[in-house]
């Protein structure tokens, strides 16, 4: 399997690249950058044969099996179908787009084409999500009636990037790590069907200071919200609350986890336990520690490898859970937008 990965961050060099190297048979044969100077450089420090600066040159030449997709969110859409319409099966950085609207048509032309086209929601590859989703599907909780997602931090705003650019991002916290909670919850839940989303956000910290614990940033270039709080009501019944922050007053320095409350009991992701109540006493039923190693990125994408190798690999973030998770993100901005409720 010939790999070609388009974008020369930090996210290509330290996830991408050394999973797929680590995949008996793969070979990362190509890196893409619209820098010639940043794609040499990534070329050469890794020892990557070819660097490219033209994306269908590079297509056209290489004709590898697989492109990896790691540039900021607005260039998604191009690279992801660019690489379909040249047959290679992809591997995207969440999320999907910036548009619900984008995010379906790469999921009708991987179809069309019969490719593989997944998302990097890591968080799906933990060893707590493997197991929670697992109790689940046996009906340990029962009926969840209620799941609260967190994605804070108290002084987050990422320093580097793009990551404060509307523009090239969509968003800020929700569209960068609440979206990793919500597709997590989806997926052990078995992606429920949603009646309507309510939101609110808020930029109250972002534009008026230039430094926190992820580094500095210009205020005048902060464009993004700097927290999101919303609701997502089920057509079960079902109520899933989501709060989200790059910056908030709260008394934790972060929270990322995920809370089911079902008729028969109760969990929590991070760390994972699932509880019930007896005589109003508090009953543990289950519970694990942090894992030792965490292999979710390696994980993710080994089972992207596997399915383009033809196994029946039911973990990966499809292009269609991708369009489900890209709709809801979308909703909850233009809910919020506009003050009222979306239905879907």
């Amino acid at each position: 399997m010939r790999v070609a990965i388009i974008g020369g961050g930090d996210v290509a060099e330290t996830k991408h690249l050394p999973n797929y190297r680590s995949y008996e048979g793969v070979e990362v044969v190509a890196v893409l950058n619209r820098r010639g100077e940043k794609a040499c450089s990534f070329a050469e420090r890794n020892q990557i044969a070819h660097a490219y600066t033209d994306l269908e040159e590079m297509l056209s030449t290489e004709k590898p099996d697989i492109v990896s997709v790691c540039t900021p969110n607005k260039h998604h859409y191009h690279h992801v179908m660019e690489a379909l319409k040249a047959n290679c099966h992809v591997l995207c950085e969440k999320p999907p787009s910036i548009a619900a609207s984008e995010a379906k048509e790469m999921n009708d032309l991987a179809k069309e084409k019969g490719l593989v086209l997944a998302y990097n929601f890591q968080h799906r590859f933990s060893e707590e999500t493997a197991i929670l989703r697992n109790k689940v599907q046996e009906g340990m909780l029962g009926d969840i009636y209620y799941t609260k997602l967190s994605a804070l931090r108290r002084s987050g705003v990422p320093g580097w990037g793009n990551f404060i650019s509307k523009d090239l991002q969509g968003g800020g916290p929700l569209i960068d790590i609440g979206i990793h909670m919500l597709d997590s919850a989806f997926f052990i839940m078995g992606f429920p069907e949603v009646k309507k989303v309510t939101a609110n956000m808020f930029q109250k910290i972002g534009p008026y200071k230039s430094e926190g614990s992820f580094g500095t940033w210009n205020p005048d270039q902060y464009e993004v919200e700097d927290s999101l709080f919303g609701s997502i009501e089920l057509k079960n019944g079902g109520l899933i609350h989501i709060d989200t922050s790059f910056a908030l007053h709260m008394k934790q320095a972060k929270k990322l986890n995920i809370e089911f409350a079902g008729d028969q009991a109760g969990a929590s992701l991070y760390p994972l336990e699932i509880y019930t109540d007896e005589n109003g006493e508090l009953v543990t039923l289950f519970e694990k520690g942090p894992a030792d190693t965490d292999d979710r990125e390696r994980l993710s994408i080994h089972s992207f490898i596997h399915k383009c190798l033809g196994s029946q690999e039911e973990w990966i973030a499809n292009g269609a859970e991708g369009y489900e998770i890209q709709k809801l993100v979308e909703s909850l901005y233009r809910s919020a937008e506009i003050g009222e409720s979306i239905y879907l």
